[in-house]
């Protein structure tokens, strides 16, 4: 059946056009002009907000101060980093002219900053006592994707937050990259109800020039694709070198070391994930701890039969009930001009995750009426319990989102040995653990034959690695007997870990 208001396309029809809908119709977002680049709304800055500050009082206590770099860098640096930067090549833009005149000097905007902070980690960084050095920025970056766009998941500008630090020792810095990584886990299960899957990526996903990157990915049910949470990289001593990055040893000494370096990040695609995995065919579905309005009080049965009187003690009551909820984000809608389906409409196209409805039998009999955006479930519930009622609906809500989440993905994640049946797990919207050589040749084989094509067009992309997972169950790898090796799912070679294999954003 047609939606009267809002989203119209379904998303098991057209998840892609569906999920459109659903960040422009429940304001999350509206188009800029220029292709790729989006106007963040109050809705989901907010959530962008929280986020923030959820990661800033974390990173506090782990001594990251906050910093803010020029977003332009000069070509010779570009030049001290081409193995990391040959990836965003093609997505580099470059300032050429200041109004008719050519710049002798050309200076491209920050798709990341490595190239513009390290500099100055080389001139701020003397001895080892000036360690570690930790900072964070919370910023714009800017590539200009050429591929097919989409709101908070492929943008050309978008903010993020990136960390970098140095460190003295390999141990130090190691053991920050996994617990900043255990942090962007949190955020996503704690605070946006999206359950990841935490590991390392293969060398050919690696970012460039770190030693390894950590990741966290996410799984989109809809369209059976993974997508990239956040990255933790561990850069080892490669960018010091390449940026003469050095402290000595002691003060008097002559010996001097080059420091190790992380850099970690999450951006805003994060909105978007929750977006395409909580919503449905009624709009927006807002995990509740991040919602820019957690509740919303609706009046209802004013008719033109009821008094002044009447319409006085039912907007007195709502303000009581507004006021003892203090503590919550809460919004009353008392427009006399909209009907209260309309309001309830509104209310589930942006997502609030509790409605209040209150009418003149709730204040005859001094109650309320509760009800879940994600369920739609009814609960009347007296005044005096108001407050502990929604304070465990705002849990329940949140453990059931994630724990809906969770069981989709767990469904979905298809264990196999056998190549031939890869192609029809990945047809089904499924991603695959397999055992894998982890070789880079192989990958791209893999990748190669799981492409689909009409001629020289790709009609379905292959599958890559998402990540080798931390869980490396059922471990029948290191558990397999010398009569019975465990081959990669990929080649004849013997396996040496399980890797996580999907479409992807």
């Amino acid at each position: 059946m047609d939606q009267k208001f809002g989203i119209k396309t379904r998303k098991e029809d057209n998840f892609t056009e569906w999920f459109l809908n659903v960040v422009k119709y429940s304001e999350l977002i509206d188009y800029h002009n220029i292709r790729g680049c989006y106007i963040m709304r109050p809705a989901s800055m907010y959530i962008w907000n929280l986020i923030k500050e959820s990661f800033d009082n974390k990173i506090k206590e782990l001594g990251v101060d906050e910093c803010y770099f020029p977003m332009l860098v000069s070509k010779s640096h570009l030049e001290k980093e081409k193995e990391h930067l040959e990836s965003f090549d093609p997505e580099l833009a470059w300032i050429t002219k200041c109004g008719n005149s050519e710049l002798q000097n050309p200076v491209a905007i920050r798709p990341t900053s490595e190239t513009i902070i390290y500099p100055f980690f080389a001139k701020w960084l003397k001895t080892h006592r000036d360690l570690p050095l930790k900072i964070n920025q919370w910023c714009n970056v800017l590539r200009w994707e050429v591929k097919s766009t989409l709101p908070f998941i492929r943008g050309r500008e978008f903010l993020w937050q990136e960390g970098h630090t140095a460190h003295y020792t390999k141990k130090s810095a190691e053991e920050e990259v996994r617990e900043i990584l255990e942090t962007y886990r949190k955020i996503y299960e704690d605070l946006l109800a999206v359950p990841v899957i935490a590991g390392v990526k293969s060398k050919e996903e690696t970012f460039g020039g770190a030693e390894y990157t950590l990741s966290v990915e996410a799984f989109i049910p809809g369209t059976g694709k993974g997508v990239q949470g956040a990255t933790a990289h561990n850069l080892g001593q490669n960018f010091s070198k390449m940026f003469d990055i050095k402290v000595s040893d002691d003060v008097a000494s002559e010996t001097f070391s080059y420091v190790y370096q992380n850099c970690w990040g999450i951006s805003t695609r994060s909105i978007g994930v929750l977006t395409m995995l909580h919503s449905d065919n009624k709009g927006f579905v807002s995990p509740p701890r991040v919602a820019h309005t957690q509740l919303m009080i609706i009046p209802c049965g004013i008719t033109k039969s009821k008094t002044e009187d009447e319409k006085k003690n039912l907007y007195e009551y709502i303000e009581k009930v507004k006021v003892s909820l203090n503590g919550f984000r809460v919004k009353t809608d008392l427009r006399d001009n909209v009907t209260p389906g309309n309001k309830f409409n509104n209310c589930e196209l942006k997502g609030i995750p509790l409605r209040i409805d209150v009418g003149f039998k709730d204040l005859k009999n001094n109650e309320v009426c509760l009800v879940r955006r994600d369920t739609c479930k009814k609960i009347q519930i007296n005044f005096n319990n108001i407050k502990d009622v929604v304070t465990n609906e705002i849990n329940n809500i949140h453990n059931d989102l994630f724990n809906k989440a969770k069981s989709d993905l767990e469904s979905r994640l298809v264990y196999l040995e056998d190549f031939d049946k890869m192609l029809d797990v990945l047809n089904k919207k499924n991603i695959i653990k397999a055992p894998w050589c982890n070789e880079t040749k192989c990958e791209i084989s893999i990748k190669e034959r799981t492409t689909i094509r009409e001629g020289d067009l790709i009609i379905t992309q292959g599958a890559k690695t998402l990540c080798i997972p931390f869980d490396q169950s059922p471990n029948l790898i290191e558990n397999s007997s010398s009569d019975k090796i465990c081959k990669c799912i990929g080649c004849d070679r013997k396996a040496k870990c399980y890797v996580i294999f999907g479409r992807s954003y």
